[in-house]
């Protein structure tokens, strides 16, 4: 029998654990807590040059290998593929690819991450926001599997005699606060650069973004594990990761990047509530069967 806590990450491709949610991803492993993350994709559009493709068959392999250094660095206990294939930005021809994210049936997608849960059985489950942090098409994707998720992982109909049903007990949206982009946005716009075509490909909108809000139920101090997260980052140094701490967008990431926020999603936030510094605050623990063999 198993006693412990456990938190689970459902995100879309390598890098997303370490240039998003890795501080608190690093920090919950430093305490002790069995963090699992299931990955969709291998990022297969991902752009590389030649010198990190040396000794890969495949985009898709660099970038397997780039998400195993870093969830060694953070302390993962666990990372579960789903196999499916990178979509790309909206619009572009990888959309259309059988295998890509988005062209599954939420359903189904779904169905494979309850699959997971009812294994892992985290008691905190962490995903993107409803836009998934910038509008990649894979990251909402896999927000919206997730949220349906939770609820099919408990349902007793679904896949009967497959597993005990389970219901994880808190669901996190990642945020980034908003506060950071629109300082972004005004710095970008002073230095002559256009916020709404930001990024590696100019693909981002920041300005757009800077609009929408989310509220923060879920504050966490990442500061004891910043070098952490910035060694898994550098792992993906084929998308830019050892860059990133640089320049201007390394400037604007030491100031606001001490901490790592969240929506709560479930259960639900009343008005009078607290914001919260551990996800893990109310939460019951349980004993359950441990299957060796799914490690």
């Amino acid at each position: 029998m198993i006693h412990e806590k456990r938190l689970l990450a459902v995100l879309a491709h390598p890098d997303d654990e370490s240039f998003g949610m890795g501080g608190t991803l690093a920090v919950y492993a430093a305490q002790g807590v069995q963090v699992h993350l299931v990955c969709a994709t291998r990022g297969e559009v991902g752009q590389a040059d030649e010198e990190h493709l040396q000794g890969y068959a495949s985009v898709a392999a660099m970038r397997e290998a780039e998400l195993r250094c870093a969830a060694g660095i953070l302390g993962l206990a666990g990372v579960h593929f789903l196999d499916y294939r990178d979509s790309g930005m909206p619009g572009s021809p990888d959309n259309a690819h059988p295998n890509a994210l988005t062209a599954q049936p939420v359903e189904v997608v779904a169905g494979k991450v309850a699959g997971l849960m009812r294994k892992i059985k985290p008691q905190v489950v962490l995903t993107f926001d409803p836009i998934g942090g910038y509008r990649h098409p894979d990251h909402i994707a896999i927000q919206q599997a997730t949220v349906r998720a939770v609820e099919l992982a408990a349902d007793a109909e679904f896949l009967p005699g497959e597993d005990i049903p389970y219901q994880p007990q808190r669901l996190y949206f990642h945020t980034i606060p908003r506060g950071f982009i629109k300082f972004a946005v005004r710095l970008l716009r002073v230095f002559g650069k256009d916020p709404s075509r930001w990024g590696t490909n100019g693909d981002i909108d920041l300005a757009s973004l800077a609009e929408l809000d989310f509220p923060t139920h879920a504050r966490i101090d990442i500061r004891p594990v910043l070098d952490k997260k910035e060694q898994a980052s550098i792992c993906h140094s084929s998308q830019g990761g050892g860059q990133m701490r640089r320049g201007f967008t390394g400037w604007v990431l030491r100031l606001f990047g001490t901490s790592e926020t969240f929506m709560r999603a479930r259960p639900s936030v009343s008005v009078d509530e607290r914001l919260e510094r551990d996800l893990f605050v109310d939460v019951v623990y349980e004993s359950w069967p441990c299957n060796k063999d799914h490690y």
